[in-house]
C-alpha cells in the first residue's frame, strides 16, 4: 500500500555496488553532459555500462535478492548530487527552482514535457524503479509520498477513460497530473529514504518521488551522493496505466 519497498543489506547487492562504484565515477568524469542546478546535480542518464542483465564489472545484478522478475535492462542512470543542491540556474525558472526546494522536485517518472508549451504525456512507461546506492551518504536522499501511486492510478485512469488505449501515449494529461499531485501533497505522507551500498529500494511506477535538498551537516564522499537507477519499459502505455 505504500508504493515502495526497501531491500535491506545484502552481501550480493554490496558486491554489485562495489563493482559499479569505480566504473560509475569514471563514467561521470568522462561524461560531456553539463551539470544542472547550478553545478550541483549530474543527471547521469544511461551512463553506467552494465550489460542487459544488469551485470557490471563482471558482477551480476542479484535479481533473486531484489525480488524482481529478470528482464532486459538499459544502462543505469547515475543520479549524482553535490553539496549545496539545488542552486539556481539559467536553465530553470524561479518557480521550478522553488519547487525543488519546497517539494523536492516531486514527479512521476515517464511523463515528458512535450512541445513548446511543455504538455505532459506518458512517453516512457516504466515497469518499476530500482535504486541502488553506490556511495555511503545521508545527503539529498530519495523522497517518496507513501500511497501516492494509488492516487495517481485513479487520476490517470479517469484522464484516459475517453480515449482509445492505443492513443494514450499522445494524450495531454497535464491538468489531471497536476491536480492529482496536489492531492498527493495534501493527503500522502512524505518520507525520506536514505540508503547505503548493499541496500536497494523498489518504487511502484506510479509513485510520486523526488530528491531532498542537501541539508546542513549532511555528508558524502568527494564523488558526491551517487545512486544507480534502473527503469525498464513496459510494452505499452495502456499496460502502464492498467496493470496492478
Amino acid at each position: 500500500m505504500t508504493g515502495w519497498r526497501k531491500i535491506g543489506f545484502s552481501k550480493l547487492i554490496q558486491e554489485w555496488s562495489n563493482a559499479a562504484h569505480p566504473i560509475a565515477i569514471k563514467a561521470l568524469c568522462e561524461s560531456d553532459d553539463p551539470l544542472r542546478c547550478g553545478g550541483t546535480w549530474a543527471v547521469g542518464l544511461d551512463l553506467l555500462p552494465n550489460d542487459p542483465q544488469g551485470a557490471v564489472g563482471g558482477v551480476p545484478l542479484p535479481w533473486e535478492v531484489l525480488g524482481l522478475q529478470p528482464q532486459p535492462l538499459h544502462r543505469a542512470q547515475l543520479s549524482t548530487v553535490y553539496p549545496g543542491y539545488p542552486q539556481p540556474s539559467a536553465q530553470e525558472t524561479e518557480a521550478a527552482y522553488g519547487f525543488r526546494l519546497r517539494r523536492s522536485s516531486a514527479h512521476l517518472d515517464g511523463l515528458l514535457a512535450v512541445g513548446p508549451e511543455k504538455r505532459r504525456m506518458v512517453k516512457e512507461p516504466h515497469a518499476w524503479i530500482l535504486g541502488l546506492p553506490l556511495t555511503a551518504s545521508d545527503a539529498s536522499p530519495l523522497v517518496v509520498w507513501e500511497g501516492s501511486h494509488l492516487v495517481m492510478q485513479a487520476a490517470l485512469s479517469r484522464a484516459f477513460a475517453e480515449h482509445a488505449p492505443e492513443t494514450w501515449g499522445d494524450v495531454d494529461i497535464t491538468e489531471a497530473y497536476q491536480a492529482a499531485r496536489a492531492e498527493v501533497f495534501r493527503t500522502c505522507n512524505r518520507l525520506e529514504l536514505p540508503g547505503v551500498p548493499g541496500e536497494a529500494v523498489v518504487l511502484h511506477r506510479h509513485l510520486i518521488h523526488g530528491v531532498a535538498p542537501w541539508a546542513e551537516g549532511a555528508s558524502a564522499p568527494p564523488e558526491g551522493r551517487i545512486v544507480a537507477y534502473f527503469r525498464p519499459l513496459m510494452s505499452s502505455v495502456a499496460a502502464w496505466v492498467t496493470a496492478p
